[in-house]
C-alpha cells in the first residue's frame, strides 16, 4: 500500500530513512537543509529513533562512525561547508567498510557562499573529498520523489557493498514542495555479522578499525575497497536518457539542472531541433559506457551545471569529443530553460556558448 502526500523535498529524505529502518540520526544546522534534521528531530522519537544535535559537524560525523560500527542504519547530514567539515570522518568510514547514509545539500560557494542552491560539490563528492583512495556511492536525485526513493535505495546499496552512500542534492530540490508516492512498509535492518555488538554467542570479537602500521596489510585492505568499487561500477551505474538516439546535441546535466535541460529539450524539439538529454543519477559511479555509445551518433554536448565545470571534465574523458560545451551559473543563480534553448541555437548555429563560467 502507499499514498501521496506533498512534501519539502528534505522531509522526504528524512520520511525515506526512517521507513528504512534508519534510527539513528547526528547532524548540525545549516541552510538549506534544516528542515531534515527538524523533521528528524520531531518524527525519530516517536518511532523509538534517537535524534542528537551534536556540538559541531566533525562530531556528527563521528557519532555516525560509532552507530554505524554497530550495525544499526545511521545518518548525518549537512550543506556544503558543514559537509567539508565531515571530511576527516568520512574517510575513516570508508576505510572501516562502515555502511551509513550521508546528505549534502548543495548551496552556493566557495566559503560561506550563499544558502540559494548550487553544485560545485561534485568534485567533492565523486572524487573522494578526504584524505586516501577512497569513494563513496553517490546519487544524485532530481526529484522529491526521488528524494525518498534515492534514500531508501542508498541504505540498501550501503549496507550490501559495505560503503557509505551520499545523497548529493541541492538547495532547490530540498526546499521544493512535491506530492511524493510514500511506501508504508518499513524496510528491516540486515543482520550484519561484522558489526561490532560484543560476543553475542560469537567465539571472537568484531574490531572495526582503520590504522594499520604494517604497509603490506594496508596496501591488501586498499586493493579489498578498489575490489568493492569496482562491483559498483559494475553492478550500480543508474542514469536518465531522454531522446538521445537520434540527438544532434545531448544536454548532460544531474540534479535540479537537469529538470532545466529537460524543459530545454521540450522546447528544443517543438522547434524541429534533434536534442535529447542524459542525466547520470550515479555521479558514482560515473554511467561512462552509456555515455560513451551516445558519442557514437551525437554531434555535440552541452553540460550544464551550477558551477564553474566540474562535471564537464568527465564529459570530455568518457566522451573524447572536440564538441563538449559548457554552460554554468553560479552564486545560487538558475539558469531557466529559454536561458539553455538560446545556448542551444548557438551551438546549433555553430557560434560559441554565451555565458561560460568556465
Amino acid at each position: 500500500m502507499s499514498e501521496k502526500v506533498l512534501m519539502k523535498g528534505n522531509e522526504a529524505i528524512g520520511e525515506a530513512a526512517i521507513r528504512a529502518g534508519c534510527l539513528y540520526y547526528f547532524g548540525y544546522p545549516i541552510t538549506p537543509q534544516s528542515e531534515l534534521p527538524e523533521f528528524m528531530a520531531r518524527e525519530l522519537p516517536k518511532r523509538g529513533g534517537i535524534f542528537l544535535q551534536a556540538e559541531s559537524e566533525l562530531a556528527s560525523i563521528n557519532m555516525v562512525y560509532g552507530a554505524a560500527a554497530c550495525g544499526v542504519r545511521a545518518m548525518t547530514s549537512s550543506s556544503s561547508p558543514g559537509f567539508s567539515l565531515k571530511q576527516e570522518g568520512i574517510s575513516y568510514l570508508a576505510a572501516g567498510e562502515l555502511p551509513c547514509l550521508l546528505v549534502n545539500v548543495q548551496r552556493g560557494g566557495p566559503g560561506l557562499g550563499t544558502i540559494q542552491p548550487g553544485q560545485a560539490d561534485y568534485f567533492q563528492a565523486t572524487k573522494g573529498g578526504g584524505h586516501g583512495d577512497y569513494r563513496l556511492l553517490v546519487l544524485a536525485p532530481d526529484s522529491v520523489q526521488e528524494m525518498y526513493d534515492l534514500t531508501l535505495l542508498g541504505f540498501e546499496l550501503a549496507d550490501k557493498y559495505r560503503i557509505p552512500a551520499l545523497l548529493l542534492s541541492d538547495g532547490a530540490l530540498g526546499q521544493m514542495m512535491e506530492a511524493v508516492r510514500l511506501d508504508h512498509e518499513v524496510k528491516p535492518v540486515p543482520d550484519k555479522p561484522w558489526a561490532v555488538t560484543g560476543r553475542r554467542d560469537r567465539e571472537t570479537l568484531n574490531v572495526v578499525q582503520t590504522l594499520s602500521l604494517d604497509k603490506d596489510t594496508l596496501e591488501e585492505h586498499n586493493r579489498v575497497l578498489q575490489d568493492k568499487y569496482a562491483l559498483l561500477r559494475k553492478n550500480e551505474v543508474r542514469y536518465e536518457a531522454l531522446n538521445t538516439e537520434d540527438a544532434d546535441l545531448i544536454l548532460v546535466a544531474y540534479g535540479i539542472s537537469a529538470r532545466i535541460a529537460k524543459s530545454a529539450m521540450a522546447k528544443a524539439r517543438a522547434a524541429g531541433l534533434k536534442v535529447g538529454v542524459f542525466r547520470p543519477i550515479t555521479l558514482y559511479p560515473f554511467p561512462e559506457e552509456a555515455l560513451y555509445e551516445t558519442a557514437q551518433t551525437t554531434k555535440a554536448y552541452l553540460v550544464t551545471e551550477l558551477s564553474c565545470g566540474q562535471m564537464v571534465e568527465d564529459v570530455e574523458r568518457v566522451t573524447h569529443s572536440q564538441q563538449v560545451h559548457f554552460y554554468g551559473r553560479t552564486g545560487g543563480n538558475l539558469p531557466c530553460a529559454d536561458e539553455l534553448f538560446d545556448q542551444i541555437l548557438r551551438i546549433m548555429q555553430g557560434k560559441e556558448v554565451g555565458g561560460r563560467a568556465r
